[in-house]
């Protein structure tokens, strides 16, 4: 995961895109430069956006199942196509049958004890959440015992903070609903919701060479 994440720095959250919508919504963002998806297990039609992105956009997408907090869904996910795992907790059972199974993985955790747990099973790339509500320099703070980890910000993350989160130091960050703008993906203007990823993917482009 910390390779595909260096690589892949804007995480692109479907969560709640209605499922006639899936391949233009995803066609858009990847013409914006980002290849790196995750599909809210916990919405509607989940697993059947992930077997149509795998179908229509195979290895040119990196299409990973998030909210994976069971093994049930994480078996289901993977079944359906995807290629990684996402949490938005380190759940034992979850973490036990990805390292069981060499499933990539990027857990969630917020306090040491989870990050912890996530060392534990081989996880060193993680999800911090929710990124937004901890204190600037919150993960300085972590890494400093804990240095072998490095973090993707979750949650609270939007185009308008996203560059204070690399300046802190995360590896990567994730956003969802607000990746395009909510009137050109209501109105399907997905040339609109592409120059808008280009716009992000550009931004984080600039920060990473600070």
């Amino acid at each position: 995961m910390r390779k595909i994440v260096r690589e892949n720095p804007l995480l692109a959250i479907l969560r709640n895109v209605p499922l006639e919508k899936t391949l233009p919504y995803v066609e858009a963002v990847m013409k914006g430069g980002v290849r790196f998806f995750e599909v809210a297990l916990n919405t509607p039609h989940a697993l059947e956006q992930i077997a149509l992105m795998k179908k229509e956009f195979g290895s040119q997408a990196l299409i990973g199942a998030g909210t994976a907090i069971s093994v049930e869904r994480a078996e289901a996910a993977l079944q359906a196509g995807a290629q990684f795992l996402l949490s938005p907790s380190s759940d034992e059972q979850v973490l036990s049958y990805c390292e069981k199974n060499g499933v990539a993985l990027l857990p969630g955790a917020l306090t040491p004890s989870e990050v912890t747990a996530c060392l534990r099973h081989g996880f060193s790339t993680i999800k911090l959440f929710p990124a937004g509500n901890m204190p600037r320099g919150y993960i300085k703070s972590l890494k400093g015992p804990l240095d072998e980890t490095d973090y993707v910000a979750i949650g609270g993350v939007n185009p308008g903070n996203l560059e204070d989160f690399f300046l802190q130091g995360y590896l990567g960050v994730g956003l969802g609903s607000s990746i395009v703008p909510k009137e050109a993906l209501k109105e399907e203007d997905w040339a609109a919701c592409s120059a808008y990823v280009a716009g992000m993917a550009a931004q984080i482009e600039r920060v990473r060479k600070k």
